[in-house]
């Protein structure tokens, strides 16, 4: 038992300590603040409180009047009516008098037709104020001509109320769940990500060991098998250390944005009253899917005594585990598809599609215990397998790039036992 946790802490420390970790966390905890923040950045960084000035190119005094009272609701954008040619106009624009130049003329069938003229046409958020103003125009217009009332085309234009309400007592309602999907979606790439990773590198430091024949020495005083789950909960260790700093992260991020009164990026993903119970399944679908698909890696891994080769062998890994993502991906919309159910049981699928369904639904509790009963199951019956394949697997070198190589592994088991 001292040599597996001694093993355990060499490989916390090897990892903890490693470039790509101190990299990747701190990378990923700027991006947590970022995102956090990125109203505020975007408004230091940008000229939202320049006032800018648009010229109007127009023989119709109405229509500028009109467009005119339609744009002064806007704070940035102020529009100036030019007498001169549209030439002019333009030069004036390139020596930076203006923003832009707006052309309207009639049209043929009597209506108000604009072109706009800008250094630069690439920004829609300069044009598209200007063009929703002429849409507006040219609707009072239309409706002056024909003697509509304009209270009924602003009755027409107005949305029609739609109020979403279930009838089951148990069942979210639409504004918790609009709090929910976006948490949720986070998530969701949050657990992807990471048992990729993690389930990488166990397979990768296999492969390395194996390589360099510091394999041979192992073996010689420590069993395989204590090996294997060594490396398992290590860098278990290793990822609760990282998902911990970025939780963290995230608190410190929301805390700052509320305090800054930027809560438009919180409310769209979902994060300005977060489910105590949310963080905490995530946390549990996190392990036991990590305990999961790095028994599945180690085995894997062993297999292989060339990096190259481990990542080739994989390949069905990754496929498993983005299937069940997209699976998620999809499940957003329908959570409580007949589909999206029975997938949430698949042993490779549940940490994702049933943290989806525990999320996005009041699902029964026995459902949950159900899900999780058949993941542990799994991750056992996947251990025993996988310390028969890795007991054969490490005393295997070469070429090695096929999932027939299961077979020589187990051979070797019996015969090392």
């Amino acid at each position: 038992m001292n040599k597996f946790l001694i093993m355990v802490a060499q490989t916390y420390k090897n990892r903890v300590k490693s470039k790509s970790f101190l990299i990747t966390t701190i990378v990923t905890v700027a991006l947590i603040f970022a995102l956090s923040n990125l109203q505020s950045i975007i408004e230091t960084f940008s000229d939202v409180d320049e006032e800018k000035k648009v010229a109007v190119v127009t023989d119709n005094e109405g229509w500028f009047q009109s467009l005119d009272q339609v744009v002064s609701m806007n704070d940035n954008l102020t529009l100036e009516k030019y007498d001169g040619s549209l030439e002019e106009a333009q030069t004036a624009v390139e020596e930076g008098d203006f923003q832009s130049v707006v052309e309207v003329e009639q049209g043929e069938e009597g209506l108000p037709e604009a072109t706009y003229y800008a250094n630069k046409i690439a920004n829609t958020g300069e044009s598209d104020p200007v063009r929703q103003a002429l849409q507006q125009v040219k609707v009072q217009y239309v409706t002056e001509q024909a003697n509509v009332d304009p209270a009924i085309i602003q009755q027409m234009n107005t949305p029609v109320t739609f109020e979403l309400v279930a009838l089951e007592e148990s069942a979210k309602t639409a504004e918790e769940l609009n709090q929910t999907r976006g948490l949720v979606y986070v998530m969701l790439f949050f657990l992807y990500f990471s048992v990729i990773m993690y389930g990488q590198m166990i397979s990768t430091e296999v492969a390395t060991e194996k390589s360099s024949r510091v394999m041979e020495i192992l073996v010689s005083s420590v069993s395989p098998v204590s090996q294997m789950f060594a490396k398992i909960f290590g860098i278990a260790l290793l990822g609760l250390t990282q998902f911990a700093i970025l939780i963290l992260a995230g608190y410190l991020g929301i805390q700052q944005s509320k305090t800054l009164g930027d809560g438009s990026m919180l409310e769209f993903f979902g994060f300005n009253d977060i489910n105590p119970g949310t963080i905490i399944y995530a946390v549990v679908f996190f392990i036991l899917g990590y305990l999961l698909y790095a028994t599945l890696a180690a085995t894997l891994g062993s297999l292989v005594s060339r990096l190259e080769d481990a990542q080739q062998l994989l390949a069905p890994m990754i496929m498993l585990i983005v299937a069940g993502f997209l699976i998620a991906m999809f499940g957003l919309g329908v959570p409580d598809s007949t589909f999206i159910t029975v997938s949430s049981y698949f042993p490779f699928f549940t940490p994702l599609i049933m943290f989806l369904r525990v999320g996005m639904l009041e699902i029964p509790i026995w459902e949950v215990a159900l899900s999780i009963g058949i993941l542990i199951g799994s991750i056992l019956l996947l251990a025993l397998i996988g310390a028969r394949v890795y007991r054969g697997g490490v005393l295997m070198y070469g070429k090695s790039t096929s999932l027939k190589d299961l077979k020589t592994a187990l051979q070797l088991s019996k015969k090392e036992k």
